[in-house]
Parts: C-alpha cells; sequence; structure tokens
C-alpha cells in the first residue's frame, strides 16, 4: 500500500526489524497487537491505518481484524518524533497530540525503544 505518509519508511524497518533476534525478544516480551491511526495533517482527515502486531511479528496497512490492545491517533510527523525518541508518548498524550483508544496498560507498554536504531538493522 502506498501512501503519502513520512513514517511509511520507519514501518517498513519496524517490519524487518521484528525478524531479528532482539526484535524476536521484544516482541516475545510486548506481545501486544497496537493499531496507529496516522494523518499526514489533521487528526480523523485523510488518515492511514497501520495495525503493528508483536504477538506475530507483521506490520500491516490496514485495521486489525479484531481488537488490538490499543489504538493511537496521531499525526504522521508525531508517529516520526516518537519513533526517534524526540517525542515522548506520555507529553504527546497529555497535549493532545496522541489519541489512545483500549487498554491504558498495554499503552504504557508502548515506547520509542519499540522502534529499531539504524545500528539494529
Amino acid at each position: 500500500m502506498a501512501t503519502e505518509l513520512k513514517s511509511q519508511a520507519i514501518l517498513d524497518l519496524l517490519s524487518r526489524f521484528f525478524e531479528t533476534d532482539e526484535g524476536i525478544k521484544l516482541r516475545k516480551k510486548i506481545n501486544l497487537v497496537y493499531q496507529f491511526h496516522l494523518a499526514p495533517k489533521k487528526i480523523g482527515i485523510d488518515e492511514v491505518i497501520f495495525t503493528v502486531d508483536l504477538k506475530e511479528g507483521k506490520v500491516s496497512p490496514g485495521a486489525y481484524e479484531g481488537k488490538p490492545d490499543a489504538t493511537f491517533s496521531l499525526k504522521d510527523e508525531d508517529f516520526v518524533k516518537l519513533a526517534e525518541g524526540k517525542l515522548n508518548p506520555q507529553i504527546a498524550f497529555m497535549r493532545g497530540a496522541l489519541k489512545i483508544k483500549g487498554s491504558l496498560s498495554a499503552a504504557q507498554k508502548f515506547t520509542p525503544d519499540i522502534f529499531p536504531k539504524p545500528a539494529k538493522l
């Protein structure tokens, strides 16, 4: 699925990271399914949905077929900042830049550590 999202490259890297030894350890540790609603400009307008399945180690376009553990809605540019460790998820949530549905305990397990650093690939 081709998108104009800046986060697309990060999602592609994440998918490959899940196949590494470190990625497999991370998947087993977290073992949750996250769904992301990413908006190129503004939340709710032209958003794209991605599923990050840490149970199966897959990143896929579209909604999860079932109930994700937590769903995050945010701007594409904020997703990139989260992945790069330049935006704290808790601060983004408190400022309203990150909206969460589902299990708050599952959402709290979402940290920038989920995203691979280029040296790890």
